[in-house]
């Protein structure tokens, strides 16, 4: 079972960044690779996926052209980059891994991570 370990969460103000970092212990061939969150009192919700076997990532609809998902060229390490962040953003954030995406969610996924606190607010 692949291990997920996740990094970058913590405290930020409406309009701020954050990039969260999950780094994983090796990957299989083929794989979808992504991002969850759950907000306070919400269900979790799948955020972004990378298809290795597409190349293509695909992103909840309400975050596309704030929220981005994408490695540094190694395959285990991936990142998601939040821009102007609004106090709705914050939650917990999981990396996972699995067997493909169907759009922004990740198919039977086989890993979490630990999952990473981001909190919004003035």
């Amino acid at each position: 079972q692949v291990q997920l370990v996740e990094s970058g969460g913590g405290f930020v103000q409406p309009g701020e960044s954050l990039r969260l970092r999950c780094v994983s212990d090796g990957v299989s061939r083929h794989y979808g690779f992504g991002w969850f969150r759950q907000a306070p009192g919400k269900e979790r919700e799948g955020i972004s996926c990378f298809s290795s076997m597409e190349g293509a990532t695909y992103y909840l609809e309400s975050l596309k052209g704030r929220f981005s998902t994408f490695n540094d060229g190694d395959q285990n390490y991936l990142y998601l980059q939040m821009n102007n962040l609004m106090p709705e953003d914050s939650g917990v954030y999981y990396c996972a891994i699995g067997s493909s995406c169907s759009q922004e969610n990740i198919q039977s996924v086989t890993s979490w991570g630990q999952g990473t606190l981001v909190t919004v607010a003035s």
